[in-house]
């Protein structure tokens, strides 16, 4: 059972959760014309008044490009601006996990994106550990990743997530933690909502942009992270069977952070991962506000 924040930024200011609804004929409710973000905030472990909120910039600027894509504007100042007083109304203390949305929000059953009404809500959820930290299974998905050229895969479009339904709730059934999908061409793509990485000798090794993934904010943090560091980052189509000879395989999202692959299909990956263990702790200490370093990476919202 979620454990949804109290107040929810709905038409244009702070209200109630349970007053924030939609009408059953809303266009973005029967034809997946929405586009989503997920962001993660804390309490300030060294101060109780301020809260702790990760990278909201890039944040409120791939949801804008992905308004965009939806033929409407959104602009990253009302974003940022709606989050702050999200925040400060809802005072959380505990980790938290918010969903700006933006959607058609017209009544209507012609299937379109001119001459139509959009609106801008978020809502929050307490959040702990969204996949296991010590690891999950994956299988592989009968599902096939989207195409770019089918759908814009570039925005976290809500229709689109229909194939990372059917793929998460296939895994579950079939006895799995989680789906890795390939795409069009048999190359991995992503995982239901993350990201993936492996790592073979030492170089650090992810699907390139051009493989029908997300271009999730986590991937891109722990990419950097992973070079100032000093790793070898390498973008490039990855096969399937190199994910079980890997020395690691792990996922990355906003929701599962860096989640370590234990099982791929029925192969037991390598439990020791110090590479994936070594950038999850910096990350954690980035998200924290624990690192000098990484200090723009983290908004400080006072209550």
């Amino acid at each position: 059972m979620h454990q949804f924040l109290p107040y929810a930024w709905f038409q244009g200011k702070c209200v109630p959760f349970e007053e924030a609804k939609v009408s059953i004929a809303t266009h973005a409710l029967h034809y997946g014309t929405g586009a989503f973000g997920g962001m993660r905030a804390i309490p300030d472990p060294q101060n109780p008044n301020t809260v702790l909120l990760f990278r909201p910039d890039r944040h409120a600027r791939r949801l804008c490009q992905s308004a965009r894509l939806l033929l409407t504007e959104l602009r990253e100042e009302v974003v940022l601006n709606a989050l702050e007083l999200f925040i400060k109304a809802n005072k959380p203390d505990s980790p938290i996990y918010l969903r700006p949305f933006v959607y058609t929000s017209d009544l209507g059953i012609a299937p379109r994106l001119h001459n139509i009404e959009t609106d801008f809500l978020i809502y929050g959820l307490e959040l702990g550990d969204y996949l296991s930290p010590e690891g999950v299974s994956c299988r592989i998905s009968s599902w096939t990743r989207q195409e770019d050229r089918s759908l814009p895969l570039r925005g976290k479009i809500s229709g689109a997530y229909i194939t990372s339904s059917l793929a998460k709730t296939e895994a579950v059934q079939s006895g799995f933690d989680e789906a890795l999908l390939l795409n069009s061409r048999g190359k991995v793509s992503e995982a239901s909502g993350m990201n993936l990485f492996l790592v073979r000798d030492g170089q650090l090794i992810t699907p390139g942009v051009d493989q029908d993934i997300l271009e999730g904010i986590t991937r891109s943090s722990v990419m950097e992270i992973a070079k100032r560091m000093g790793m070898e980052v390498v973008e490039r189509p990855v096969d399937k069977t190199e994910l079980f000879i890997a020395d690691e395989v792990f996922l990355t999202g906003t929701a599962a952070k860096i989640t370590p692959i234990r099982k791929l299909e029925a192969t037991i990956l390598d439990s020791e991962r110090p590479i994936m263990n070594s950038l999850r702790a910096r990350l954690n200490s980035i998200t924290e506000g624990r690192d000098s370093d990484y200090e723009d990476w983290i908004c400080r919202i006072k209550l």
